[in-house]
């Protein structure tokens, strides 16, 4: 048999089996033409970002001689400890249970890389943020799809899979403000998962970058997370403070902390010393800075939100069924005329200059086509005017 390219190039199984960047990732990564409105990405508002605090923080830093030095050397492995500290007096944990990431995405790889042997099956949202099924990827590409109902993660379809025979090594959800369904799993059916885990045996994964974006409804809670031997909780400051910080952290169950450092060992040793150090000072010379950021953003995705969901209900009335999120960064509107082609649909809007994510690309299943009859809408980075612009550009479409 001929070897292919990437086996003469002596490439493991592993880096061959990783898939091409298509759909989601095309989408995202385009260059669209000049004018092109883009409501693609989970991207935080410009005027939401701490620019101005940032900038004091570092100069800071820089004329506090022991301070740079210090930032400029190795840091643990786990974080440094004033930042795990403030992360875990927020989870409501003790803070030998943080470990620092860069970022989501590596926390979720991590997470991945510790619960889940190869070729295991793991359960997923469907639809499903199509990044965690990349992250998957290190491991295994075996998924049992879980339909996202309106109170989010159908912890009972789950429950008689496993009853009729399936097992799996993990469940993996998004919580609050689900990306893409934009819904949030309801308290007891948290704890209902949790007791699943315990009883079957597999680690829930717990994606939740959204959490503090919440402007409308009540907070669902993190404690049967946070309180389980079977939950691995993920979060981020990308959707807070940024994505170019590429910091994140890990709440982890007592046994799974030093596997998961002993992992990182092998990969990338830390987070970066220097954005930890700058991180610190911005949220612990003044306790109530975060929170401050947060209830910017909050108010800001709040019109934004409520701006697009106006523009829809006035241009496109019976075109679209759009429910109003509590919070997060994303519309999941459904079309509701079954004789619109939604992919002849997106390639008109974006002749006309708008574009936005196929609902076709977060299916977990193939044979489940109802995501497909969606659209993805991002608002969280475009303001007011273009939003409505965009809808503009969306009716012509239609």
């Amino acid at each position: 048999m001929t070897a292919g390219p990437e086996e003469r190039n002596g490439l493991t199984a592993l880096a061959r089996g990783l898939s091409a960047p298509k759909g989601f990732v095309d989408a995202s990564m385009a260059a669209p033409a000049s004018g092109t409105i883009r409501l693609l990405g989970g991207i935080p508002a410009p005027a939401a970002l701490p620019v101005e605090a940032t900038s004091q923080a570092s100069a800071q830093l820089w004329q506090d001689p022991d301070a740079a030095v210090a930032s400029l050397q190795y840091s643990p492995a786990r974080g440094s400890d004033a930042l795990c500290d403030w992360i875990a007096r927020r989870e409501g944990v003790d803070p030998s249970r943080i470990v620092v990431t860069n970022g989501g995405m590596h926390g979720l790889a991590l997470a991945v890389l510790t619960v889940v042997e190869r070729d295991a099956t793991v359960a997923v949202d469907d639809p499903v943020f199509p990044g965690f099924l990349w992250a998957l990827e290190v491991s295994t590409t075996r998924i049992l799809p879980v339909p996202v109902l309106a109170d989010g993660f159908d912890v009972e379809h789950l429950a008689r899979q496993l009853a009729t025979g399936a097992r799996i090594a993990a469940a993996y959800t998004v919580p609050d403000f689900h990306n893409p369904a934009q819904v949030s799993l309801s308290a007891p059916k948290r704890q209902a998962l949790i007791e699943l885990a315990e009883r079957y045996g597999f680690y829930v994964i717990v994606d939740n970058p959204y959490r503090e974006l919440r402007f409308h409804g009540r907070d669902q809670g993190v404690a049967a997370f946070n309180e389980s031997d079977r939950a691995i909780h993920v979060n981020t400051f990308t959707k807070t403070l940024g994505p170019g910080w590429r910091v994140g952290w890990l709440v982890l169950p007592d046994h799974l902390v030093d596997p998961v450092i002993r992992l990182r060992n092998r990969l990338d040793v830390h987070t970066s010393s220097v954005t930890q150090a700058i991180i610190e000072r911005l949220l612990t010379d003044d306790s109530e800075w975060f929170d401050a950021i947060v209830r910017g953003a909050t108010a800001l995705y709040r019109e934004r939100s409520g701006v697009l969901i106006d523009a829809l209900r006035e241009q496109l009335p019976d075109a679209l069924d759009v429910v109003p999120p509590e919070g997060g960064l994303f519309l999941w509107p459904r079309l509701t005329d079954d004789a619109v082609d939604p992919a002849a649909l997106f390639r008109r809007a974006a002749a006309r200059g708008v574009l936005y994510q196929q609902g076709e690309f977060f299916m977990a299943d193939p044979g489940e086509r109802s995501s497909a009859r969606h659209l993805r809408l991002s608002y969280s980075d475009r303001p007011p005017e273009e939003l409505r612009e965009a809808v503009r550009r969306l009716a012509m479409a239609f």
